[in-house]
């Protein structure tokens, strides 16, 4: 008697995405499959996103300028989740993206959550230079306490995806 599981062991790791991502590429319609399971994996991850998102956005702010873009909306515009299936690198991440076109400040969300030192900048675009602090860690905690709710929201569509290949292959 065929059991009702995928045809193949899953697990929550590299080598079971990269076994799912296999066994979706011997299918018929395997590019189409492999965008289900990036669109799925990545709306999985979407609330982690908002999270980090409005953790930057509750940065306290001292800015004046209206005519130049504001620090913290362009550094949470550039926060998404991101899924690579196959290649050097397979699995599903929320990333905050560089931001080239802030102000000449493309590593904007790396220094905002740094530990140490903050990032210098000039005062008004003039002399002298300063030192600007930012919310330490508003990325990584972010996600305090939640990463097994992501990473099983990750591993839930996946099951998914494995489950309605079992179901191909039982059908057909």
């Amino acid at each position: 008697m065929p059991s009702s599981g995928p045809p193949f062991e899953l697990e929550c790791t590299h080598e079971g995405l990269d076994a799912l991502v296999r066994a979706i590429r011997a299918q018929a319609d395997g590019k189409q499959l492999r965008k289900d399971l990036a669109k799925n994996m990545r709306e999985a991850l979407k609330p982690a996103a908002a999270l980090a998102k409005s953790n930057i956005m509750a940065m306290s702010s001292a800015g004046l300028s209206t005519s130049t873009p504001g620090l913290r909306s362009a550094i949470a515009k550039k926060i998404r989740p991101e899924v690579k299936l196959g290649g050097r690198w397979s699995g599903a991440r929320v990333k905050a993206f560089k931001t080239p076109g802030l102000r000449g400040f493309p590593n904007a969300p790396k220094r905002t959550n740094r530990r140490d030192g903050g990032w210098r900048t000039l005062t008004y675009g003039h002399e002298p230079w300063r030192t600007q602090y930012g919310k330490r860690h508003w990325f990584d905690e972010s996600f305090e306490g939640q990463d097994a709710r992501f990473k099983q929201a990750v591993l839930d569509a996946m099951n998914d995806m494995a489950q309605r290949l079992a179901d191909r292959a039982q059908s057909g």
